[in-house]
């Protein structure tokens, strides 16, 4: 998508990031997909990963209207366990709802570039067990299955299952 340029989330965009958060918890909800709820990521969520200096925060815009955005982590242990740092974590990759169709999919290739260029050969990402549709749009994107975590603990304590996948970079 040749319009969409990308800039590193700051302080002042949290109020814009809970609203595409909120958005796509909406969406899932209307379509019966148990994955996000409206409220489950507030400001302070995405202000400690901008500031955190751990994990980069970014957002995609169209013109000045910003279409999506998503956290990119250096490690991720709470799903993948102590690793070597030879990967990227995707995370909320989210996408404003009336978005041009392909948003998704150049945020995600915008991550993965991102990944490749601070060395790391493998992009990775897990999705909830629950919701074999994003595994499916994952898969379609290069994304392999290369493990289950059927307890993954939320925030909350809760525990639910998530489907590890990662695909190669170079």
């Amino acid at each position: 998508m040749r319009d969409l340029t990308f800039r590193s989330a700051d302080t002042t965009d949290t109020a814009t990031l809970v609203g595409l958060y909120d958005g796509a918890a909406r969406w899932m909800l209307e379509r019966g997909i148990d994955q996000w709820k409206p409220g489950g990521k507030d400001a302070r969520h995405f202000r400690r990963l901008i500031t955190s200096g751990a994990q980069e925060v970014w957002l995609a815009e169209e013109g000045a209207e910003v279409v999506g955005a998503y956290e990119l982590w250096w490690d991720d242990e709470a799903a993948w366990g102590v690793r070597a740092p030879v990967a990227g974590y995707v995370h909320r990759l989210m996408v404003r709802r009336g978005a041009r169709p392909g948003t998704g999919r150049a945020l995600l290739a915008r991550a993965e570039r991102r990944i490749a260029e601070a060395g790391r050969e493998l992009s990775r990402l897990d999705c909830v067990t629950a919701n074999p549709r994003l595994r499916t749009y994952y898969e379609g994107a290069g994304y392999a299955v290369v493990g289950e975590l059927p307890g993954k603990v939320a925030a909350d304590g809760s525990t639910y299952g998530v489907t590890l996948m990662e695909k190669r970079l170079f």
